[in-house]
C-alpha cells in the first residue's frame, strides 16, 4: 500500500542505519535501556522481559524524565494471544483529591510540582504486571540491571545535570532529601561521571529479595513484590511522607501531600482493549479517552480525506493539511476526552465517517487562529474556562519539545516540568511486540522519599478544577494523560511498534513517522531522522495550561521556500534548530519471500536514543 517517494534519491543519508535482522531489535530512548533490553534478548528473554528491564534501567539512565513514583501506559502484542493489548499503568487521583480541596487552598489549577499532584504511581506496578502475564524472567533478573546502576553508577547525561542545576536551590533551600541525592557533597553531579542511587538501589534490592523469600511459583513470587509495594513498605513510606510533609511546589507555597496507603491498596494496575482506526491497510492501536491517544486516531480519520501521496512531506501542503488536523482533533481533546469509566466519551462517533466528513471542510488554505471543538452527538462541547494564554506565572513550555540547545531552560526554579517522558520499543524472534512509554516521577517532580530514594510523580495536574468537564478532577479517577504509544497491523499483521517523549507532541509527531512510513515508503530511520515540526494551538495538558494559537515551531532543516509558505497561509512560524523537533524510536517487521525482517531506528537529537537489533 506504501508509495515510493519520487523527490528524493533512492538512497537518502540518515544519521544511523535502521537496523535489520531477524533475531530481535529494541529502540529506546538512551543508549543504556537498549543495551540492557537487548541482552534479555540474548539470554532467551521475550520482548517483554526485555522492556520491563528497560523500564527499570530508565530510572538510573534518564531521572529527569522518569522514575519509580511515575507512570505507564504500553501496547502490547503477544504472539501467543495474536492480538493487541493496553497495559494500563496510569494510576487514579487519591481519594483525598477533590475539587472542593484544591479551591479551599485558594488553586485553580493544580500545581506541576510538589505534593499535591501525585496521582498512584503506577509504573512499578505495571512492569510488574508485564513481567507476571506476558514474560519469563523472574524478579532478580528484571531488576540487576537497574540494581547494578543504582548501586555501582550510572553516567548521568548532560541534561540530566542541567535538570539538577535549574532546581540547586530549591533543593538546597525546601527538598532536603532530595538535595542529598541530586547534590552529594552540597555539589553538582559531574557529566557522564558515574552517579549512584544507593537508596533506590537499596528499595529494589529489598523488592528482589521478597521474591526470593517467597514461595511457590514465579507468578507468585511477582505478585508477593507487588503487594509489597502497594501494601507493605513502599506504600507505608509514601503514606507517612505525604502525611508529614510540607513541600513547596509550584504556587510559591508549602503543601502537604493527598496521596495515601489506602490508595496504593485499592488500586492495581490492568489490561484493556485498545482504540483501533483503519488506515490503508494499516490498523493503528492506541490507549483509550483516558489518554490523549485517540486524538492520533481522529487525524487519521481527517487526513483520509485528502491525497497525501502528491504532496511532499517536507512541503508546505503537507505541514499544513497535518496541523490543521492536529487542531481539529486536539480541540475534540480538550472537549470531550476523559477517563471512560467516569465519564462517557463519544469515541464511535469522533471517529465515524460522517463526523470527519463534516470536520474535514473546515481545513481550508488558512490557518486556524481558534480552538474549534465539534459537536458529534448533539451535545454541546464545554470547554475549561481557564482559556488559552490567561493561565501565566510559573511555568515553562515543553522540555521534550524543540530547542535542544537549551533555550528551553529544561525546568524552573520550582520544579514545574512538562512532558518529560522516554520511550521503549521492542520485538523479538517470536513476534511478540512491545510500545511502552513511561514517564513521570522525574527528580523534579516533588521531594525525594528518603526510605525510598524515589519521588512522586505529578500527573495530577493534568485535571482541570472545574465541574462538569470530562477531565474534571475526582478521586479515583485517571487524568487524561499525554502518554500515548503506538502500535499499527499492516494487513492484520504486527508491523510497527512506535512512540515518542513530548508531551502534547506525543501525538503530532507520531502521526508524522506514521504518515512518512505509509505514504512515502521511507524507512525508521529516514523517518525519524526527517525534519519535523510541533503546534502549540491548543492548552497545553501541563502546568500552567497556556496555549499559543497559530503558533508552528519548524526545525531549522526545513525548506526556506516551505518556511515562507507556511507563514503566507498565516501560521505562526518559529524556526528552531537543525534538529530541534521529534524524539521517536520505532521498531517494525517486514515480510519477504525469504522471512520476516525485523527492523528498528531512534532519534539521533540529543544524542541519547539508541536503536539495537541483529
Amino acid at each position: 500500500m506504501s508509495v515510493q517517494m519520487t523527490n528524493r534519491p533512492p538512497f537518502a543519508f540518515t544519521t544511523r542505519p535502521e537496523i535489520k535482522g531477524n533475531f530481535g531489535v529494541v529502540a529506546t530512548t538512551h543508549w543504556i535501556a537498549s543495551a540492557a533490553a537487548m541482552g534479555v534478548l540474548e539470554r532467551g528473554g521475550n520482548a517483554f522481559d526485555a522492556a520491563v528491564v528497560a523500564g527499570f534501567v530508565l530510572h538510573m539512565a534518564e531521572p529527569h524524565l522518569n522514575g519509580a513514583g511515575g507512570d505507564l501506559p504500553a501496547l502490547l502484542w503477544s504472539a501467543k494471544k495474536q492480538k493487541i493489548e493496553v497495559l494500563c499503568g496510569q494510576g487514579p487521583a487519591p481519594q483525598k483529591a477533590t475539587i472542593e480541596h484544591f479551591k479551599s487552598l485558594g488553586l485553580d489549577l493544580i500545581p506541576g510540582s510538589g505534593l499535591l499532584a501525585p496521582c498512584v504511581p503506577g509504573a512499578v506496578d505495571g512492569w510488574l504486571l508485564m513481567l507476571r502475564d506476558y514474560g519469563t524472567i523472574d524478579v532478580a533478573e528484571a531488576l540487576a540491571p537497574a540494581i547494578h546502576y543504582a548501586l555501582q553508577g550510572c553516567p548521568l547525561v548532560p541534561r540530566v545535570i542541567d535538570t539538577i542545576a535549574t532546581v540547586k536551590e530549591l533543593f538546597r533551600d525546601e527538598w532536603k532529601t532530595s538535595a542529598e541525592i541530586w547534590l552529594p557533597n552540597g555539589d553538582l553531579p559531574k557529566s557522564f561521571a558515574l552517579f549512584r542511587q544507593e537508596k533506590l538501589g537499596a528499595t529494589y534490592t529489598k523488592l528482589a529479595q521478597i521474591a526470593k523469600d517467597t514461595a511457590g511459583s514465579r507468578e507468585q513470587n511477582i505478585e508477593a513484590v507487588r503487594k509489597a509495594w502497594r501494601e507493605g513498605f513502599v506504600a507505608e513510606a509514601i503514606d507517612r511522607f505525604c502525611r508529614e510533609t510540607e513541600a513547596m511546589d509550584a504556587s510559591g507555597r508549602r503543601h502537604r501531600g493527598l496521596l495515601s496507603g489506602d490508595d496504593m491498596a485499592k488500586w492495581q494496575a490492568h489490561i484493556e482493549a485498545p482504540l483501533t482506526y483503519d488506515y490503508r491497510g494499516w490498523t493503528v492501536a492506541k490507549c483509550g479517552p483516558w489518554s490523549q491517544g485517540p486524538a492520533f486516531l481522529q487525524q487519521l480519520a481527517l487526513l483520509k480525506g485528502f491525497d497525501l501521496d502528491a504532496m511532499d512531506p517536507a512541503g508546505p501542503d503537507f505541514i499544513h493539511v497535518l496541523v490543521e488536523a492536529s487542531k481539529l482533533a486536539f480541540a475534540d481533546r480538550e472537549a470531550w476526552y476523559g477517563d471512560p469509566d467516569h465519564v462517557d466519551v463519544p469515541m464511535q462517533a469522533l471517529l465515524s465517517d460522517a463526523y470527519n466528513d463534516e470536520r474535514r471542510k473546515l481545513i481550508t488554505d488558512t490557518a486556524s487562529m481558534e480552538l474549534r471543538p465539534g459537536d458529534p452527538t448533539g451535545k454541546a462541547a464545554k470547554l475549561a474556562s481557564v482559556k488559552a494564554g490567561e493561565a501565566g506565572g510559573v511555568g515553562i513550555g515543553e522540555p521534550t519539545v524543540g530547542r535542544l540547545a537549551g533555550s528551553d531552560g529544561v525546568v524552573n526554579k520550582r520544579g514545574v516540568a512538562s512532558g518529560d517522558t522516554c520511550h521503549i520499543d521492542v520485538i523479538d524472534r517470536w513476534g511478540n511486540m512491545v510500545s511502552a512509554t513511561p514517564s513521570g516521577g522525574w527528580l523534579q517532580s516533588s521531594p525525594a522519599i528518603p526510605e525510598l530514594g524515589f519521588c512522586l510523580g505529578t500527573r495530577a495536574q493534568m485535571f482541570w478544577l472545574e465541574e462538569g468537564l470530562p477531565n474534571s478532577l475526582k478521586p479515583g479517577k485517571r487524568p487524561r494523560t499525554t502518554l500515548s504509544p503506538s502500535m499499527a497491523l499492516k494487513d492484520g499483521k504486527p508491523a510497527l511498534a512506535f512512540g515518542t517523549p513530548g508531551g502534547d507532541q506525543q501525538d503530532q509527531w507520531s502521526p508524522q513517522l506514521f504518515l512518512k512510513v505509509a505514504h512515502f515508503g521511507m524507512n525508521l530511520q529516514e523517518a525519524i531522522d526527517s525534519p519535523a515540526w510541533h503546534s502549540e494551538h491548543f492548552p497545553s495538558s501541563f502546568y500552567p495550561r497556556a496555549a499559543k494559537p497559530g503558533y508552528l515551531a519548524l526545525e531549522g532543516r526545513m525548506p526556506k521556500e516551505t518556511v515562507e509558505a507556511l507563514k503566507a497561509r498565516g501560521h505562526k512560524v518559529e524556526v528552531g534548530g537543525d534538529w530541534s523537533e521529534g524524539r521517536l524510536c520505532a521498531c517494525a517487521t517486514e515480510e519477504t519471500p525469504e522471512g520476516t525482517i525485523l527492523k528498528a531506528g531512534a532519534n539521533p537529537r540529543g544524542m541519547q536514543g539508541y536503536a539495537l537489533g541483529r
